[in-house]
């Protein structure tokens, strides 16, 4: 099994489970579950399949990862309501989720031979999307947006660093452990000790 569809497992399965979470904080039904769950584990790579003209787009090409994702929302729809706080599981899942999802961009960007910056912009669009359409359906402030943290600047980051390791090595292996291990130290670091971006703060008009 190829590391991309090792990774694409992986990402489809955390995000599900994140999208999962947020259909139970909006006290939705066992389909709501099923289609938040879905539409978070594959909307990040349905958009990087697309732009890179990959035919099929890959859960279409496998279905089991709409299976994984449907497995998972049932999971969470049996078992949320015994975790005490299901906002602070959501966070993190997502920051696991991010680490996997961005290297998995790279590694689909890199077998079709693409140059850096497309590398770097798959990573980011693979990791960012599912979980910008989940929140935004759920009408909630997306985790990508929220005040200063670091999100996408974790998965530019880490995307950057799986560039810059791509200088010093050829294998795919450390490439992409190097792009996951930064995205999540960058994210995790945001949520633990507050790591922020300086926001926009606007002034008053000149007189």
């Amino acid at each position: 099994m190829s590391p991309l569809v090792l990774l694409d497992y992986a990402a489809v399965l955390i995000f599900a489970l994140t999208g999962a979470l947020v259909a139970s904080r909006a006290q939705l039904d066992i389909v709501g579950f099923a289609f938040m769950a879905s539409i978070t584990a594959v909307g990040g790579g349905t958009v990087r399949d697309v732009l890179l003209d990959r035919n099929p787009v890959f859960w279409i090409g496998n279905p089991t990862y709409i299976f994984i994702a449907l497995g998972a929302a049932v999971f969470i729809y049996f078992t949320a309501h015994l975790v005490e706080s299901r906002y602070r599981w959501l966070v993190w899942l997502d920051s696991f989720a991010l680490a996997v999802a961005v290297p998995a961009g790279m590694a689909a960007a890199m077998m079709t031979l693409q140059p850096g910056p497309v590398l770097v912009m798959m990573g980011v669009t693979t990791g960012c999307l599912g979980g910008l359409l989940r929140d935004v359906v759920a009408n909630q402030v997306p985790l990508v947006l929220k005040q200063g943290e670091l999100y996408v600047t974790a998965a530019l980051g880490g995307a950057l660093a799986g560039l810059l390791a791509m200088q010093f090595t050829h294998l795919t292996t450390p490439v992409l452990l190097t792009c996951a291990i930064v995205t999540w130290a960058l994210r995790a670091g945001s949520i633990i000790f507050g790591w922020k971006l300086p926001v926009y703060k606007s002034r008053p008009p000149r007189q």
